[in-house]
């Protein structure tokens, strides 16, 4: 039977005893101490006194008896029966009485004879380190593979240690290693230990690892045990292929040929076999285009171009090459080939238009920026570099802005629409490469116009000419002045400058504002106004208005409208009829008598032309076309009559011809009654002549002086003007008797004559010319023309 049974069966008899004397003698008195040792103390040692605790006097306890009645004091604690002093009675094992890391207490009860008391003793036995940890096993072996990632765990073998508390495992150590380290997990059962691969195992380098594993107790001194960890390295597909460098940098020229070898790679692998034969790829992520210009022989590790390398599209390409052995799983190494492009003249410059005016306004001062533009050159370095100027001859010129290469085109001059109305701009970029190449570009703008061009006239003054008996309220001529502006600034509106006096003759004129077209508001006549002037204004539209005017002349043509007027014979009743006698022993060629007429027209229609319309005798009788002279023919006979009708037709020479007619009666008669008779027709025809003669000065005077004004004016007109030849009034040398108009006169490059019924010799007659206006040859011209 163990110690535990016995201390068990002891303490159910000393309990039976005491609950007998309850019964007999009542409640006992009872008291509770607690004492605390450590379990190091030897047997004998005294623990504490219980009589002394309860006060009694301890030299007169003669009669009275102390013992232990329960729990395990007949193997560890006894009393002494004769002074209640507590001790050790055996070696005392904490471990073995109290397992675990809590409070190991014993509990004692003490009985007291006489009187009889039970007293309860409480020990606590503190723990000493006396025991050290220990691992179940000495050696623990672990097979590692070398491509085992770091941070694997392997789980070693736990240390214990049966102390408490403090005393007991309080951590693992390791001993000194690159590769492995200790890490200590908590549960309820203690402190578990783990080997942690903290750096990856090299087969190569190491192929065992020998390893200390010291679990320590937190005691005073410190107890330790060890255990031997041995770590086997399996060999793996550890060593992937190398590179001798990370990044690679070589440089090629754009543009070589397909399939120029530009670099070689080199990787070595360590491993040997299937480990350490190497095969190349480009990494996966490269661009599209990379696999379009390069490419790699995964066997040799040979990088050829494939495709067209060019600087401008990139400048340099960044490979990621692949080495991989062919061990399983086969590893891999990378490394960088960055192939940097050298550039090549091979692109021309780019000229790039980024803001244009494309109208400019002619009022534009010199210096007004129209458009900015920039160049740019693919190309780098000197290839790159840009000279830039305007090529061609226009008011235009570039000027360098704060920033390279951006430029601005500026007027360096003024501009005139009307001279120039549109430029192209051509501008030429070229670089500094060898050979250089050149680019042009060409800018269109327009010139925007400004009113700054007055209205003109092509001639100044204007010279219009007029037939008379026009119709009233019709269009006679019209005016037109030109404006080298556009649009609102060249439309042109027209009237007339009016002087303000009743008599004006712009009074009867009136002109459409658009079209120039003048109107006269009455008819004209020759025969009362020759010619007027007046000045037309022309405005533009513009913003202010432009202005100018010419001055019109206005020369009234003459149209055959005045019959011709008999002034000899005197007309009576309506009707011209005259008297002539003369002696029938006249000769041949003699004047009977001179018929006179007048016509207010000039010109052709006022050219008078005599014919006989009745005569009783053609043969005696004869009549001058021009001048309206009577002359006989021959020498009068017997048988002739005493009396002859002689009936005059005369006419102008207009288109339309106008006549008036006169009758002469011819009376023969004997020679002394023709003297008779001529003295006193002599004295009435004197009477007669006077008075014709008065009213012909009259009318001459009238008319002299109304072409005298004309002369002045066209004298005046044409002294104005760089001419050949200087107006001119002639009078016909020629006149014998009937009115007739003659007058020269120059007009720009014509010379024109008005002529009367008699005209110069060498005068030509111009086709529809209404028979009023000659032009006379002129000696330094071939041509001649009437103009209307």
């Amino acid at each position: 039977m163990g110690t535990a049974t016995k201390a068990r069966t002891r303490d159910i008899y000393a309990f039976a005893f005491y609950v007998t004397l309850l019964l007999i003698f009542g409640k006992p008195a009872s008291a509770q101490f607690r004492y605390s040792i450590p379990e190091e103390l030897k047997e004998g040692t005294v623990v504490g006194n219980v009589a002394k605790d309860l006060g009694l006097d301890i030299t007169s306890l003669t009669d009275r008896r102390f013992r232990v009645v329960s729990g395990s004091e007949d193997a560890i604690f006894d009393v002494n029966q004769n002074n209640g002093a507590l001790y050790v009675h055996k070696h005392i094992d904490r471990e073995e009485l109290c397992q675990g890391s809590g409070a190991c207490l014993m509990e004692l009860k003490i009985l007291v004879e006489n009187p009889l008391e039970i007293h309860y003793v409480v020990v606590e036995i503190t723990d000493v380190n006396d025991h050290s940890p220990s691992f179940p096993e000495k050696e623990q072996i672990f097979e590692i593979a070398e491509h085992t990632l770091p941070g694997k765990r392997f789980q070693l073998h736990t240390a214990r240690d049966p102390d408490a508390g403090i005393n007991s495992i309080r951590t693992y150590t390791l001993t000194t290693n690159e590769h492995f380290e200790v890490n200590i997990r908590q549960s309820d059962a203690g402190k578990i230990p783990f080997l942690v691969l903290k750096k990856a195992l090299d087969r190569e380098q190491k192929d065992k690892h020998s390893l200390l594993v010291t679990a320590v107790d937190g005691g005073k001194p410190q107890r330790s045990g060890t255990l031997n960890v041995s770590i086997i390295v399996l060999d793996s597909n550890d060593n992937r292929p190398m590179f001798s460098q990370e990044i690679f940098q070589i440089s090629i020229q754009e543009n070589v040929p397909a399939g120029t070898l530009i670099f070689r790679m080199n990787a070595t692998d360590l491993d040997q076999g299937s480990n350490g034969e190497v095969e190349y790829i480009l990494g996966k992520t490269l661009s599209g285009k990379v696999y379009d210009i390069f490419e790699l022989n995964k066997l040799t590790g040979e990088i050829r171009v494939k495709g067209v390398v060019d600087y401008e599209e990139n400048d340099a390409y960044e490979l990621d090459v692949e080495a991989s052995d062919k061990g399983t799983p086969p590893l891999t190494g990378e490394c960088r080939v960055i192939i940097k492009i050298k550039d090549v003249n091979d692109n021309p410059p780019e000229i790039e238009v980024t803001s244009l005016s494309n109208t400019v306004s002619e009022d534009s001062k010199p210096g007004t920026v129209i458009a900015l533009l920039s160049v740019k050159d693919k190309d780098s370095g000197v290839n790159g570099k840009i000279i830039s100027h305007i090529s061609n001859d226009v008011p235009f010129e570039l000027k360098p802005t704060y920033k390279e290469n951006t430029y601005s085109v500026v007027t360096k001059g003024f501009l005139d629409r009307e001279e120039v109305s549109h430029y192209e701009i051509t501008i030429k970029a070229t670089d500094c490469g060898e050979p250089p190449l050149t680019t042009f570009k060409t800018v269109s703008i327009q010139i925007s116009d400004e009113n700054d061009n007055s209205p003109h006239f092509e001639l100044t003054p204007l010279d219009f000419y007029l037939v008379e008996n026009n119709v009233a309220g019709k269009s006679i001529f019209s005016v037109s002045a030109r404006d080298n502006d556009l649009n609102d600034n060249a439309a042109i509106s027209y009237h007339i400058a009016r002087e303000g006096s009743q008599n004006d003759m712009t009074s009867f004129l009136n002109v459409n504002s658009e079209n120039g077209q003048i109107t006269a508001l009455k008819s004209f006549d020759f025969e009362t106004l020759k010619t007027f002037r007046f000045q037309v204004v022309a405005t533009d539209s513009g913003t202010p208005p432009l202005s100018s005017n010419v001055t019109v002349n206005v020369f009234i043509l003459d149209q055959n409208d005045n019959a011709p007027v008999i002034l000899y014979p005197v007309s009576s009743n309506g009707s011209a009829e005259g008297v002539e006698e003369i002696p029938r022993n006249v000769n041949a060629g003699h004047l009977v008598t001179k018929v006179r007429a007048y016509d207010a027209d000039i010109g052709y229609n006022g050219w008078l032309l005599f014919s006989l319309q009745e005569v009783s005798d053609h043969s005696l009788f004869g009549l001058d076309r021009y001048t309206g002279q009577i002359r006989t023919l021959r020498s009068f006979t017997e048988t002739d009559e005493a009396e002859h009708k002689l009936l005059i037709l005369v006419k102008d020479n207009g288109n339309v011809s106008l006549s008036a007619t006169a009758t002469v009666i011819v009376k023969v008669v004997e020679p002394k009654e023709a003297f008779a008779a001529s003295d006193v027709k002599s004295a009435a025809k004197e009477d007669e002549g006077n008075d014709v003669t008065f009213y012909l000065m009259i009318t001459l005077g009238s008319v002299s002086v109304l072409f005298l004004i004309s002369i002045i004016v066209l004298i005046a007109m044409q002294c104005s003007k760089t001419t050949d030849y200087t107006s001119k009034y002639l009078q016909e040398p020629n006149y014998d008797g009937t009115l007739c108009h003659s007058i020269q006169y120059r007009s720009g490059d014509k010379r024109y004559m008005l002529v009367g019924p008699r005209m110069s010799i060498g005068s030509t007659v111009a086709p529809g010319s209404h028979a009023n206006t000659l032009v006379l040859p002129d000696r330094r011209r071939a041509s001649t023309e009437v103009r209307l």
